[in-house]
């Protein structure tokens, strides 16, 4: 590279940080080809040529006890980007989500005087809506995904730019669908159950057991029902045979086809999460499903300002699928709410509406070319 191309350095803290970080590099390539990048991330952001300080692999949980585990990955990570900012400050910091650790970063970047945007914002309006003000004093540019997310921002003087969510970029290819996954769909009397458990090797842990339990009872009642699980990315096969060889569930395995795959089922069971929203994009009935540690659930229900933890009925404003949390994320209640909407005709036709008006919420497609004109502007 030159000694005059700018330098760009990013961090994100997970799967989709490291898609959505990577789309954001790709499209800002192409409007300064000269950028050198170097950050935190996965395997998505290496191939745009970043320069990788520190994998992002090991950085992925979820709960506040939880972390401890990781604690000395997230302070090696922490370690490099601090040496990185002090040895070679970029000329521009970009964050994406992974709140608590990118907002020490955007602190000890604008002590340096190094500008940083911050895409996807912290959800501020679930916990801390006071955090506003110091992020505001830390932070040059806020990308957001959520329209209601501007107003918090606006009122502490934050310059603040809606660009819409990056998930609407990402629909099936009809093209990817394979014979396997159309033959599935052969008729109403057979319907198809998609098992989201998560994108981290906790959740996967937690919650897929259950959800297998669930669908053995599921099978029961129905016994045409036929279940199949989407691999989320990052996420490899290995990590989940070792539960299923415990289940007597015939069900099937796809991989890079996640879309492809929830675009064949009629409902699904999903971790709660960025799943969710993904589910309802698709406008996929869905029964939303969490656990975590008794403390970390403990912590949570004290400082959540929000009635409901689905992103899908947060972003509605009302409950439009079934939240089953901690103890209620049982094999039994999991299958009865989901034979519930699966033996309603009306009910699935409405969660469907409901569900089309989440996605319109959510803004057009373009989220990552947005956020790069964004980045341009700052290193011009």
């Amino acid at each position: 590279m030159e000694n005059n191309s700018k330098k760009i350095l990013i961090v994100t803290g997970e799967t989709s940080g490291d898609h959505h970080g990577a789309k954001v590099i790709k499209a800002l390539q192409e409007l300064a080809p000269d950028i050198s990048v170097c950050g935190i991330g996965g395997e998505e952001l290496k191939k745009t040529g970043a320069k990788l300080l520190y994998h992002s692999r090991d950085l992925s949980v979820v709960g506040i006890i939880e972390v401890l585990g990781r604690a000395p990955h997230i302070l090696k990570a922490f370690q490099a980007v601090k040496k990185q900012i002090q040895t070679s400050p970029p000329d521009l910091l970009i964050l994406i989500d992974y709140p608590d650790f990118n907002l020490r970063i955007a602190n000890m970047a604008h002590k340096k005087k190094v500008p940083v945007l911050y895409y996807i914002s912290p959800q501020i309006w679930a916990w801390r809506k006071g955090r506003a003000k110091k992020i505001a004093r830390i932070v040059d540019k806020m990308a957001v995904i959520f329209p209601f997310e501007t107003k918090f921002y606006r009122e502490v003087g934050l310059p603040v730019h809606f660009v819409g969510h990056p998930l609407m970029d990402r629909e099936p290819d009809q093209k990817k669908t394979s014979k396997e996954l159309t033959s599935l769909k052969q008729s109403n009397d057979q319907p198809v159950i998609g098992l989201l458990p998560g994108s981290r090797k906790g959740e996967i842990k937690n919650l897929l057991p259950v959800m297998l339990k669930a669908a053995d009872i599921i099978k029961k009642d129905i016994p045409s029902a036929q279940f199949i699980i989407p691999l989320a990315p990052g996420i490899k096969r290995e990590q989940i045979d070792a539960i299923l060889s415990q289940s007597g569930i015939d069900l099937k395995v796809t991989a890079d086809c996640f879309y492809e795959t929830l675009e064949v089922c009629d409902i699904a069971i999903v971790a709660s999460g960025t799943a969710t929203l993904e589910t309802a994009v698709m406008q996929k009935p869905m029964v939303i499903i969490y656990k975590i540690s008794f403390l970390t659930y403990l912590i949570g229900k004290m400082l959540i300002r929000v009635p409901f933890i689905g992103l899908a009925n947060i972003v509605a404003g009302k409950k439009i699928v079934p939240e089953l949390i901690q103890k209620d994320a049982n094999p039994e209640k999991i299958a009865a709410e989901t034979m519930a909407i699966l033996k309603d005709r009306h009910r699935l036709e409405e969660i469907k509406t409901d569900l089309a008006s989440v996605k319109k919420t959510l803004g057009e497609k373009g989220a990552s070319k947005k956020v790069a004109l964004l980045a341009h502007e700052m290193i011009k």
